[in-house]
């Protein structure tokens, strides 16, 4: 499905974003250790991703601002999935 498709190259669009300005500093930190791990690029950034999803999700669900902590705290505990607070 097309809409998928644009969601999906958006949020990859974000991480890019995040990792080429450092901004939070955490994405590549993390990028960096799921690829120690084993991840290859392209699954790091879709692990990275879903952390992504989570934040615009409660954004748009909950009109709630994002919230910083809770996106680090989700990338520091991948390659665990994302949580809710």
């Amino acid at each position: 499905m097309e809409s998928k498709k644009i969601v999906r190259d958006q949020i990859f669009e974000i991480v890019k974003n995040q990792m080429n300005s450092n901004n939070p500093p955490e994405t590549n930190l993390t990028f960096e250790r799921l690829k120690g791990l084993g991840y290859n690029d392209l699954d790091a950034k879709k692990l990275i991703g879903q952390c992504v999803a989570g934040e615009i999700f409660n954004i748009l669900k909950y009109k709630i601002p994002f919230n910083e902590v809770r996106y680090v705290t989700n990338l520091k505990n991948l390659p665990k999935e994302p949580f809710e607070d």
